[in-house]
C-alpha cells in the first residue's frame, strides 16, 4: 500500500479486528474513519452471488459520475479483468483475504488516472458477507469528478498478509505511479497455486489459497 486513504483504512481495520481474521461489520464507526468516507465504500453479494455496492462514498460516486448503490462491482472493470476482480472480491469474502490493487482508470473522454484500492474482509456471517474497501487516486488532475471514470484496467494486484504488512508500512517509500504492468504477490512464487494470465499472477483464494 502507497496511497494515505489505503493505509489510513487499512490501519483502522487492522486495529478493529485485533488479531482476528476480519472485525465485525458492526464494529465499524463511520465517525472514526469520517475523513476517509468520501473514497470508501462497502460491498456485499446480491441474490446471484455477485459483489454489488452496499454503500459508497461522494467522492467515488462523482469519480465514477454514478450514484454506486446497487451497482455491479466488476462493471467498473474492464472486460478483460471483470473475472479476476470478481475473484478476487470473492476470496476477500469468504477468505478473508486482503487485496491492493493499483490501475488504470480510464475515463468516458479518453483521459486517464491511476488508483489504488484496497480490500479488506468483515465478519458478517456466512449469509452476509461484506467488505470494506477504499479507491484513491495517485493524482487529482483538474478533470476528475467531471470526466466519469467508465473502467479500470489492473496493472498490479497484491494479496496481503495482513500481520507482516504493519512491518511493512512503516518503512514504505513515497508513492509513485506504476510504470509497468506486475504482480507482487508478497513473497509467495507462481508455483504455489498461482496461473499466469497476460501480465498478472492470480492466486486464488485467501493467505491459504
Amino acid at each position: 500500500m502507497k496511497q494515505d486513504g489505503s493505509i489510513a483504512l487499512f490501519q483502522y481495520w487492522n486495529r478493529l479486528r485485533n488479531g482476528r481474521p476480519a472485525p465485525r461489520r458492526t464494529e465499524i464507526e463511520p465517525a472514526d474513519i469520517k475523513t476517509l468516507l468520501a473514497d470508501t465504500f462497502i460491498l456485499e453479494k446480491d441474490t446471484r452471488g455477485e459483489a454489488v455496492f452496499r454503500l459508497a462514498g461522494t467522492r467515488l460516486c462523482a469519480t465514477y459520475g454514478r450514484e454506486l448503490k446497487g451497482y455491479s462491482f466488476p462493471l467498473i472493470w474492464h472486460q478483460r479483468d471483470q473475472r479476476i476482480i470478481a475473484r478476487q472480491a470473492h476470496g476477500t469474502f469468504h477468505d478473508k483475504s486482503v487485496v491492493v490493487v493499483t490501475y488504470e482508470g480510464l475515463s468516458q473522454g479518453g483521459k486517464s488516472n491511476f488508483f489504488e484500492m484496497v480490500l479488506l474482509p468483515l465478519e458478517g456471517g456466512v449469509g452476509s458477507p461484506r467488505l470494506l474497501g477504499a479507491i484513491t487516486p495517485f493524482s487529482k488532475p483538474y478533470w476528475l469528478g467531471a470526466d466519469p471514470i467508465a473502467e479500470g484496467k489492473i496493472e498490479t494486484l497484491r494479496l496481503v498478509d495482513a500481520d507482516r504488512e504493519p512491518l511493512f508500512l512503516a518503512n514504505r517509500v513515497p508513492s509513485m505511479v506504476p510504470s509497468s504492468s506486475h504482480i507482487i504477490n508478497d513473497g509467495l512464487d507462481v508455483g504455489e497455486g498461482g496461473r499466469r494470465i497476460r501480465h498478472l499472477v492470480v492466486f486464488e483464494g485467501g493467505k491459504g489459497g
